[in-house]
């Protein structure tokens, strides 16, 4: 089954807490605080794998989760750090954030993108031992990880894309060329996902996609619209079959102009893209009278008369599209091909915060690492509060407060965490 689009969550894995330890052993000089730090959480990352070639594992599941990182321990004993949630999609996935935040392009095998960054591990109770705290009695909890919505799109590379109407032979001539055993039959109907094949031509091969049929208004999305338009984009060389005979009632010149028309109005590049049309059923006699009309047309287009049921005029085309792929100067990208990460916005300038004042004496403060330093903090145990109030003067919080007015008796609200301020 070839699935294109899955939509699915991620999360990374949660940052471990530290730990809150004291260590006295005759060996030992000193003892003193002894917690560990929480591990790192695992982080999600999506790698593109050659191997696959659709999105159908996505369809049965949804849900994707990295590992946590281990709490500390005593003795000064590190929480181990979560693995990584390798997540495997084919060449040519795009990954998108719902929210807009990133959009990745995988196109080559091993290319990785990390979509969720696990949290940090909170820090254990020896990390603020100080010459005035010499035995605090807290520690950290862990960052929780990033979660996101995401949007996967399967766009298939492939050298040449066969487009045409139902029924026009793309599946037949696929079958001629290639070991690909697309649906053939001797009654209408179009094809509904992507069949590719390998083409051996001399001592050459190219990959050949046989995509949906077109129809007229694909471009918005008529029919299979976007989902045949989507596959377009990403080949080097289109293909245009057509029913020269005409055999199901259609104009052969009409249906020229209706897919060089609906390439267009999709995405203009597509337009200047190279277009080989085969000509096909010459084996039937209304196409010889079909075949002059188109040519005289369409004097820019190559023309190439053939029949995939007979096997006429298909090796000169193979030959012809051969010849042209070769010509086609591939554009080198610039990425690194091994190792392509996205960091979010969203751990970046954590020390900057914002006061509002709001109605009754209420002082608003945002800001991400505020935010954070009050989420990791349990602020009912004093030696917390007074590590609190220390890096608010550090920060120059308390500082910019006075600035704004604030008066003894206000309320500061800092995320779900509020406090009465005291001089």
């Amino acid at each position: 089954m070839f699935i294109d689009y899955a939509k699915i969550y991620v999360k990374a894995g949660d940052g471990g807490n530290g730990c809150v330890a004291f260590r006295r052993e005759k060996y030992v000089p000193h003892g003193g605080p002894s917690g560990g730090d929480g591990g790192m959480g695992g982080n999600v990352v999506f790698t593109a794998d050659r191997n696959l070639h659709t999105l159908i594992d996505f369809r049965y599941r949804k849900h994707y989760k990295a590992e946590r990182g281990e709490h500390g321990r005593g003795k000064n004993q590190h929480g181990k750090n979560g693995a990584d949630l390798i997540v495997r999609v084919p060449l040519g996935t795009v990954v998108r954030d719902t929210e807009g935040r990133f959009s990745v392009d995988l196109k080559r095998h091993g290319q990785q993108i990390i979509v969720a960054r696990g949290g940090k591990g909170g820090r254990g109770n020896a990390r603020f031992t100080t010459p005035k705290l010499q035995a605090p009695r807290f520690a950290e909890r862990g960052d929780p990880g990033d979660e996101c919505m995401l949007e996967l799109e399967l766009k298939l590379l492939a050298d040449v894309g066969f487009i045409g109407f139902p029924n026009a032979g793309k599946s037949s001539l696929l079958s001629r060329i290639s070991a690909a055993r697309p649906k053939i039959a001797g009654y209408p109907f179009t094809t509904l996902n992507p069949e590719l094949g390998v083409v051996q031509v001399g001592d050459r091969s190219f990959v050949a996609a046989d995509l949906p049929g077109i129809i007229e208004g694909a471009h918005t999305g008529a029919g299979l619209g976007h989902r045949f338009l989507r596959h377009v984009e990403r080949t080097r060389l289109l293909l245009l079959v057509v029913d020269t005979a005409g055999t199901e009632g259609r104009n052969p010149i009409e249906d020229v102009e209706i897919i060089l028309r609906e390439l267009k109005l999709y995405k203009e590049e597509l337009a200047g893209r190279p277009l080989v049309v085969a000509a096909n059923k010459m084996d039937l006699p209304e196409a010889v009278g079909n075949l002059s009309s188109l040519q005289q047309k369409f004097p820019e287009l190559e023309i190439y008369p053939i029949s995939a049921v007979t096997g006429s005029g298909v090796q000169t085309l193979l030959y012809a599209i051969s010849g042209k792929l070769e010509e086609e100067v591939v554009e080198e990208e610039t990425e690194p091909a091994e190792d392509m990460r996205v960091v979010t916005a969203d751990r970046l300038q954590e020390k900057d915060f914002d006061i509002t004042l709001l109605k009754d004496g209420v002082f608003l403060i945002t800001g991400k690492g505020i935010e954070r330093l009050v989420n990791r903090l349990d602020l009912n145990i004093p030696d917390a509060l007074s590590y609190f109030q220390h890096m608010m003067r550090v920060i120059g919080i308390e500082n910019a407060l006075r600035s704004g007015g604030i008066k003894v008796g206000d309320t500061v609200r800092i995320d779900d965490f509020e406090f009465e301020w005291q001089e």
